[in-house]
């Protein structure tokens, strides 16, 4: 049987095929179509639904496709192998059985074509049916291949729809993020990763190169979303959940190996971080980067150079850089002999009004926990925060001091900081032998100093960091304080605890006590200290 002419479904519809199409039943169709090869043609008329400007119109007609060319797949009944122009397929030299079959393969991918494009859709619900959809078709193809396949190193793994589908998730206009949080579910299956992770790849190659690694800000987060996406197994026996399911020579897929999966994933990774990333992409890469990243590379040495240049950009992002760095120094054995030097430079005023201020002391805190530091080390440490001290704020202060006398507790050769001499004996001032402004904690002198900005801090105005800072007069305590409990505190919550305080105190006073300054007047504390 020859079928007939295609129709043209690129050019403008009248008026009257809109009627005419509007009244068909899809579902009937498809039944129509798979009964019988005389409506094969009536293919078209799924496809006039399926470039609809009507929704549901749209999503029905993806469902259609679905069903019809899953089908189809199922029976074998699609063109397998090179796949002839259109002309010569309808050419004599065919049987009707064969140009039965290069029409439907032919019609087949134009779907796919169209699918594709609708992954661009303006309308999320379009995007994901027609997504689902191709994820159908490719599980369809893997079970029943289109082309004439020998055994070779990807088995029948549809490569080149999975390779489409990624460049259409990262597009470089428009945020995906929608989409590929609902593609992440088909990212548990084992072959599915492999192969993503390597057409994500190539795909950063292709675009960042083209573009001279120029910043491309929409293209790197919808990058950035589908890699922090991908959960890695652990083990290679957790390698169970294909979507190619066959048996022969399954132990030489490099999609059924472990190592491979590292393998790729490490190479994905590096090939998104060698390009410059925008400012807030290096602290979400960060954040992750310990857990979600490093443990699953095969080399996760090689990430010293990403790390290395995060540490140069400053702030927040060089603290959460040193964090890498300090897990491949004791994990994977690291040389990197400037980590604390760094970390030490990172000590500014500004630490204490950032938004990562807990994770900075948080990290440090494990930083510096290590009981085999050399005292120098830690006695910079302690006197650079003593100083940065005076001009913190009071949240600040109720982390920095007990931060400086666990110092203390771990080395208890920074006694001396405590009990040198003090001035109140001397006719003159003595001056601080501390150079605050040395960037190498070697040379800082500050073993020669003292924490004499403890002691001003005794006369603090706020109560609770008087008293802590009175605390250096006793001897410390072994057991250290627990830091985590003030690490979150803010000014907002200090405040609050103090007028609750104050409230239970009456205080004798010869006029009358004001009500609207602290708690009438609109709420004056809601609006100064409310954190956004």
């Amino acid at each position: 049987m020859a079928p007939a002419r295609k129709r043209n479904v690129s050019s403008g519809k009248s008026t009257e095929q809109g009627v005419k199409t509007a009244k068909i039943d899809l579902n009937s169709t498809v039944e129509r179509i798979l009964e019988s090869r005389k409506h094969a043609n009536d293919v078209f008329d799924i496809f006039e639904f399926l470039q609809s400007e009507k929704e549901k119109e749209v999503i029905s007609a993806v469902n259609a496709c679905s069903k019809l060319f899953c089908t189809l797949l199922e029976r074998k009944e699609l063109f397998v192998g090179k796949l002839p122009g259109e002309e010569e397929a309808l050419s004599g030299e065919h049987s009707a059985e064969e140009k039965y079959r290069m029409f439907m393969r032919h019609r087949y991918n134009s779907c796919v074509e169209m699918l594709l494009e609708h992954i661009s859709h303006e309308l999320h619900d379009v995007k994901e049916s027609a997504l689902c959809c191709l994820i159908k078709f490719a599980t369809a193809e893997g079970q029943h291949p289109l082309e004439h396949l020998d055994w070779s190193e990807h088995y029948s793994f549809p490569r080149e729809m999975i390779q489409a589908v990624v460049d259409k998730l990262l597009s470089k206009t428009t945020d995906n993020a929608l989409l590929i949080s609902r593609f992440q579910e088909f990212l548990e299956m084992e072959d599915l990763r492999y192969y993503v992770m390597s057409s994500v790849r190539d795909h950063i190659s292709k675009v960042m190169d083209k573009n001279k690694g120029a910043v491309l800000p929409v293209y790197q987060n919808n990058v950035f979303l589908l890699l922090s996406n991908i959960n890695m197994p652990r083990k290679e026996s957790e390698l169970t959940n294909f979507m190619v399911k066959q048996e022969a020579k399954h132990e030489d897929w490099k999609a059924a190996k472990l190592n491979e999966h590292k393998r790729a994933f490490e190479r994905m990774w590096l090939g998104f971080l060698k390009y410059k990333l925008p400012g807030s992409m290096y602290k979400k890469v960060l954040v992750i980067l310990h857990d979600s990243i490093l443990p699953y590379m095969s080399k996760p040495t090689l990430m010293i150079d990403f790390l290395t240049a995060a540490y140069d950009v400053g702030g927040a992002i060089s603290l959460l850089a040193l964090n890498g760095l300090f897990v491949l120094i004791h994990q994977h054995n690291l040389d990197y002999p400037d980590f604390y030097k760094k970390l030490y430079n990172l000590l500014e005023p500004s630490v204490f009004h950032v938004k990562y201020r807990a994770r900075f002391f948080h990290l440090t805190n494990i930083f510096l926990s290590s009981s085999h530091l050399p005292v120098y080390l830690v006695a910079a440490f302690a006197k650079r925060l003593a100083r940065l001290a005076l001009t913190a704020p009071p949240t600040a202060l109720l982390i920095v001091l007990p931060f400086i006398y666990n110092l203390i507790r771990r080395h208890p050769s920074c006694r001396v900081l405590i009990h040198r001499p003090s001035t109140e004996d001397v006719a003159e001032p003595l001056e601080d032998p501390y150079l605050m402004d040395e960037e190498d904690p070697a040379q800082c002198c500050a073993l020669e100093s003292s924490l004499w900005e403890i002691k001003m801090l005794q006369k603090h105005y706020h109560p609770d960091v008087a008293k802590a800072a009175t605390l250096i007069n006793t001897p410390l305590p072994q057991q250290e304080d627990d830091i985590d409990e003030v690490l979150e505190t803010t000014a907002f919550e200090l405040m609050e605890r103090d007028l609750k305080h104050s409230q239970n105190k009456n205080v004798p006073l010869e006029f009358e006590t004001a009500t609207q300054l602290l708690k009438g007047g609109g709420d004056v504390l809601g609006q100064h200290f409310c954190l956004v």
